[in-house]
Protein backbone atom coordinates (compact mmCIF):
# COMPACT_ATOMS: atom_id res chain seq x y z
CA UNK A 1 0.00 0.00 0.00
CA UNK A 2 1.27 3.44 -0.90
CA UNK A 3 0.09 6.61 0.77
CA UNK A 4 -0.31 8.10 4.24
CA UNK A 5 -1.79 4.94 5.80
CA UNK A 6 1.00 2.60 4.63
CA UNK A 7 3.11 3.03 7.75
CA UNK A 8 0.22 2.68 10.18
CA UNK A 9 -1.00 -0.56 8.53
CA UNK A 10 2.51 -1.98 8.61
CA UNK A 11 2.89 -0.99 12.27
CA UNK A 12 -0.42 -2.71 13.16
CA UNK A 13 0.65 -5.90 11.35
CA UNK A 14 4.04 -5.88 13.12
CA UNK A 15 2.39 -5.30 16.51
CA UNK A 16 -0.06 -8.16 15.88
CA UNK A 17 2.76 -10.45 14.83
CA UNK A 18 4.79 -9.51 17.92
CA UNK A 19 1.74 -10.17 20.11
CA UNK A 20 1.17 -13.59 18.52
CA UNK A 21 4.83 -14.52 18.89
CA UNK A 22 4.84 -13.55 22.56
CA UNK A 23 1.71 -15.56 23.29
CA UNK A 24 2.94 -18.48 21.20
CA UNK A 25 6.21 -18.58 23.13
CA UNK A 26 4.36 -18.86 26.42
CA UNK A 27 1.96 -21.43 25.02
CA UNK A 28 4.86 -23.40 23.54
CA UNK A 29 6.81 -23.44 26.78
CA UNK A 30 3.70 -24.44 28.73
CA UNK A 31 2.96 -27.28 26.31
CA UNK A 32 6.50 -28.64 26.56
CA UNK A 33 6.59 -28.32 30.35
CA UNK A 34 3.19 -29.91 30.89
CA UNK A 35 3.93 -32.79 28.53
CA UNK A 36 7.31 -33.36 30.17
CA UNK A 37 5.68 -33.24 33.61
CA UNK A 38 3.14 -35.88 32.57
CA UNK A 39 5.81 -38.27 31.28
CA UNK A 40 8.23 -37.59 34.14
CA UNK A 41 5.62 -38.16 36.83
CA UNK A 42 4.54 -41.40 35.15
CA UNK A 43 8.18 -42.50 34.86
CA UNK A 44 8.80 -41.82 38.57
CA UNK A 45 5.46 -42.76 40.09
CA UNK A 46 7.16 -45.45 42.18
CA UNK A 47 9.75 -43.03 43.61
CA UNK A 48 8.91 -40.91 46.66
CA UNK A 49 7.95 -37.41 45.43
CA UNK A 50 8.15 -38.44 41.77
CA UNK A 51 10.43 -36.39 39.53
CA UNK A 52 11.32 -34.06 42.43
CA UNK A 53 12.68 -37.07 44.32
CA UNK A 54 14.62 -38.12 41.23
CA UNK A 55 16.18 -34.66 40.84
CA UNK A 56 17.25 -34.64 44.47
CA UNK A 57 18.71 -38.13 44.11
CA UNK A 58 20.57 -37.08 40.95
CA UNK A 59 22.18 -34.09 42.65
CA UNK A 60 23.20 -36.24 45.61
CA UNK A 61 24.73 -38.87 43.29
CA UNK A 62 26.51 -36.52 40.89
CA UNK A 63 27.45 -33.45 42.94
CA UNK A 64 29.20 -32.66 46.19
CA UNK A 65 26.59 -30.66 48.10
CA UNK A 66 27.74 -30.33 51.70
CA UNK A 67 24.56 -29.33 53.55
CA UNK A 68 20.78 -29.56 53.31
CA UNK A 69 20.68 -25.78 52.92
CA UNK A 70 23.08 -25.95 49.98
CA UNK A 71 21.01 -28.78 48.50
CA UNK A 72 17.83 -26.68 48.81
CA UNK A 73 19.58 -23.78 47.07
CA UNK A 74 20.95 -26.03 44.33
CA UNK A 75 17.51 -27.51 43.64
CA UNK A 76 15.73 -24.17 44.12
CA UNK A 77 13.34 -25.86 46.55
CA UNK A 78 12.06 -24.50 49.84
CA UNK A 79 14.01 -26.00 52.76
CA UNK A 80 10.89 -27.17 54.57
CA UNK A 81 9.68 -29.02 51.47
CA UNK A 82 13.14 -30.49 50.99
CA UNK A 83 13.06 -31.99 54.49
CA UNK A 84 9.97 -34.03 53.60
CA UNK A 85 11.53 -35.25 50.36
CA UNK A 86 14.74 -36.25 52.16
CA UNK A 87 12.78 -38.00 54.92
CA UNK A 88 10.81 -40.06 52.41
CA UNK A 89 13.84 -40.95 50.26
CA UNK A 90 15.65 -41.98 53.43
CA UNK A 91 12.71 -44.18 54.53
CA UNK A 92 12.85 -45.81 51.07
CA UNK A 93 16.53 -46.63 51.65
CA UNK A 94 17.76 -44.44 48.77
CA UNK A 95 19.68 -41.84 50.74
CA UNK A 96 21.02 -41.42 54.24
CA UNK A 97 22.04 -38.55 56.45
CA UNK A 98 25.65 -38.69 57.56
CA UNK A 99 27.48 -36.44 59.92
CA UNK A 100 29.83 -34.17 57.99
CA UNK A 101 33.40 -35.02 59.07
CA UNK A 102 34.41 -31.37 58.51
CA UNK A 103 31.57 -29.95 60.59
CA UNK A 104 29.90 -32.22 63.14
CA UNK A 105 26.93 -29.84 63.37
CA UNK A 106 26.06 -30.45 59.71
CA UNK A 107 24.47 -33.44 58.03
CA UNK A 108 25.40 -34.51 54.52
CA UNK A 109 22.90 -36.29 52.32
CA UNK A 110 24.50 -39.33 50.69
CA UNK A 111 23.04 -41.83 48.22
CA UNK A 112 22.97 -45.46 49.30
CA UNK A 113 23.98 -48.23 46.92
CA UNK A 114 20.29 -48.83 46.21
CA UNK A 115 19.85 -45.09 45.63
CA UNK A 116 22.65 -45.10 43.06
CA UNK A 117 20.99 -48.01 41.23
CA UNK A 118 17.60 -46.28 41.26
CA UNK A 119 19.17 -43.04 40.04
CA UNK A 120 20.95 -44.80 37.16
CA UNK A 121 17.68 -46.45 36.10
CA UNK A 122 16.00 -43.06 36.51
CA UNK A 123 18.35 -41.52 33.97
CA UNK A 124 17.13 -44.06 31.42
CA UNK A 125 13.53 -43.25 32.31
CA UNK A 126 14.23 -39.53 32.02
CA UNK A 127 15.79 -40.03 28.59
CA UNK A 128 12.68 -41.97 27.53
CA UNK A 129 10.43 -39.14 28.78
CA UNK A 130 12.51 -36.59 26.87
CA UNK A 131 12.30 -38.70 23.71
CA UNK A 132 8.51 -38.80 24.01
CA UNK A 133 8.19 -35.07 24.63
CA UNK A 134 10.64 -34.01 21.91
CA UNK A 135 9.91 -36.94 19.61
CA UNK A 136 8.56 -34.72 16.86
CA UNK A 137 11.97 -33.10 16.42
CA UNK A 138 15.05 -34.47 14.67
CA UNK A 139 17.86 -35.44 17.07
CA UNK A 140 20.01 -32.39 16.30
CA UNK A 141 17.09 -30.11 17.16
CA UNK A 142 16.43 -32.06 20.38
CA UNK A 143 20.05 -31.50 21.40
CA UNK A 144 19.83 -27.81 20.50
CA UNK A 145 16.57 -27.46 22.47
CA UNK A 146 18.12 -29.11 25.54
CA UNK A 147 21.20 -26.90 25.24
CA UNK A 148 19.17 -23.69 24.92
CA UNK A 149 16.84 -24.72 27.75
CA UNK A 150 19.83 -25.49 30.01
CA UNK A 151 21.41 -22.12 29.25
CA UNK A 152 18.16 -20.24 29.80
CA UNK A 153 17.53 -22.07 33.10
CA UNK A 154 21.05 -21.31 34.33
CA UNK A 155 20.70 -17.64 33.42
CA UNK A 156 17.35 -17.42 35.20
CA UNK A 157 18.68 -19.22 38.27
CA UNK A 158 21.80 -17.04 38.41
CA UNK A 159 19.73 -13.88 38.08
CA UNK A 160 17.13 -14.99 40.64
CA UNK A 161 18.40 -17.91 42.75
CA UNK A 162 15.19 -17.93 44.80
CA UNK A 163 13.09 -18.86 41.78
CA UNK A 164 11.08 -21.96 42.61
CA UNK A 165 10.76 -24.14 39.49
CA UNK A 166 8.00 -26.15 41.11
CA UNK A 167 5.68 -23.14 40.96
CA UNK A 168 5.85 -23.26 37.15
CA UNK A 169 3.74 -26.40 37.19
CA UNK A 170 1.16 -25.12 39.67
CA UNK A 171 -2.25 -24.44 38.20
CA UNK A 172 -3.97 -21.18 39.13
Amino acid sequence: MIGPHANSNHRVRVECMASRLASNFGWSMAMVLRRWQEFAEEAFKDLPHGSRGFHLLSVVVHEEVRTQGALATRLAVDRTVLTYVIDDLEKAGLIERQQDPRDRRACRIVATEQGRKVQAEGERRMADAERHVLGGLPEDQREAFRDFADRAAEAIFNAAPGTDPCRATERP
